[in-house]
């Protein structure tokens, strides 16, 4: 479905991020991993996409600064000649309530999770428009639909991104290129793990399907939507959620 696709992949090394770069690359594409500092989580995923024929490469970059993608989307473009699919994963979270969020704990939200996806999207721009061929695709929340107490600076971003897409799909639409953005409600992954038992509790009951998704949902969606499949699809966005968002 993807074969000979190369797919740039922020926040690449685990979680969601990790189950797409794993699913692309068992679906025929190369994979150039992304990541912020867990290196040898990157170099895991890598190798394992490798197990699938494809060429798989890690690259670590602070999303936040718009040099440093520069130089990475530069380093990717010189190792695999060309970039297919952009695929916006890298985030965090910092959560509080707004009376007690600080400054930074907000800046630091912003700047990850939707700086990091135009930085990223601003430096493989042009190369894409030359090649009038692309698919990029953002990794949104439901927060960012519904918006989610305590998470001020995280549901602010993850709206962002659904501008962004909107903005990006209308720009590039005319060069054949699309951009989506996937919003997943309650996730099986690190960031999740951190919540205690009681409030995992409440969360899947408020969840019609009453369980949390597997990042591997959500990776299925991003495959299809990188395919051909999908090429007259853009400035969507689309819930894995369990029907959270509804």
């Amino acid at each position: 479905m993807l074969k000979g696709k190369v797919a740039v992949i922020t926040g690449g090394s685990r979680g969601i991020g990790r189950a797409i770069a794993l699913e692309f690359a068992s679906n025929g594409a190369d994979i150039a991993i992304i990541y912020a500092g867990n290196s040898e989580a990157a170099k895991e995923t890598a190798e394992t996409a490798s197990k699938a024929g494809v060429k798989a490469g890690t690259y670590q970059c602070d999303v936040r600064s718009f040099e440093a993608a520069k130089k990475t989307v530069a380093d990717i473009l010189e190792e695999f000649s060309r970039v297919d699919i952009l695929v916006n994963n890298a985030g965090i979270t910092k959560d509080s309530l707004l009376l007690s969020m600080s400054e930074e704990s907000f800046d630091d939200v912003m700047d990850t999770n939707l700086k990091g996806a135009f930085n990223m999207i601003r430096h493989l721009y042009p190369h894409m428009m030359r090649r009038r061929s692309g698919t990029i695709i953002n990794i949104s929340s439901v927060s960012g639909l519904t918006g989610n107490a305590g998470q001020a600076n995280y549901s602010s971003a993850k709206a962002g991104m659904i501008g962004l897409t909107k903005t990006v799909a209308r720009e590039l639409a005319p060069r054949n290129i699309t951009c989506n953005a996937i919003a997943p409600g309650y996730i099986e992954t690190d960031m999740t793990a951190k919540l205690s038992d009681r409030i995992i509790e409440a969360a899947i009951n408020t969840i019609p399907l009453k369980r949390m998704g597997k990042p591997e949902e959500v990776a299925k969606l991003a495959a299809f939507l990188a395919s051909d499949f999908a090429r007259y699809i853009t400035g969507e966005t689309i819930r894995v959620d369990g029907g959270v968002g509804m």
